[in-house]
């Protein structure tokens, strides 16, 4: 999975991951508001990387939490989900709207090795001073550089430029008039 090759989704392992992070995600759901923004909770025991003055709002939902690295300044507003078998690195003063998601799996084309569950992890990468819109998808893979927009409820398939702005499904280039 860390190597970017085919993997088994169904694991024994993998599963033990998974299940430690729904709890995590769980417990981390159901405290108190003001509880929650000292990260003293149970994501920072799952997460990779959460940098300071960083805050996510409930609910929130993660795969396994060890992939996922926030820098200084982030926000995730509620409803986010980050299904992190591929490494999910966001940038400082980025901001996600509400029910944003994020994919880093690609599940096997051919019917037969889907069925026997495997997938390959594509990291994602959100640079810094991003601003992704309520609803937006970003697929496996992409990239999407510092200072860049993406449009409620886009669905980014292709890295996004730095300082652009993308909007629709699939996401494409806008240009203000």
């Amino acid at each position: 999975m860390e190597a970017g090759e085919w993997y088994n989704c169904v694991d024994p392992e993998l599963e033990a991951m998974r299940v430690r992070a729904r709890n995590a995600v769980h417990q981390y759901n159901t405290m108190a508001p003001d509880q929650r923004g000292n990260f003293a909770t149970p994501l920072r025991q799952i997460f990779g990387v959460i940098g300071r003055n960083s805050f996510i709002e409930a609910p929130f939902h993660c795969a396994y939490g060890v992939n996922i690295r926030l820098s200084h300044n982030v926000y995730l507003n509620a409803g986010c989900t980050i299904l992190d078998t591929g490494a999910v690195f966001i940038g400082s003063r980025t901001m996600l709207g509400p029910n944003v998601q994020i994919y880093t799996a690609e599940h096997h084309q051919d019917r037969k090795q889907r069925t026997k569950g495997l997938e390959i992890a594509k990291p994602v990468k959100i640079g810094a001073e991003v601003w992704i819109g309520g609803g937006a998808i970003i697929l496996a893979g992409v990239t999407i550089g510092d200072g860049a927009i993406v449009g409620a409820g886009a669905v980014v398939t292709r890295d996004v430029a730095e300082n652009t702005t993308v909007i629709g499904n699939p996401a494409k280039l806008y240009i203000r008039k």
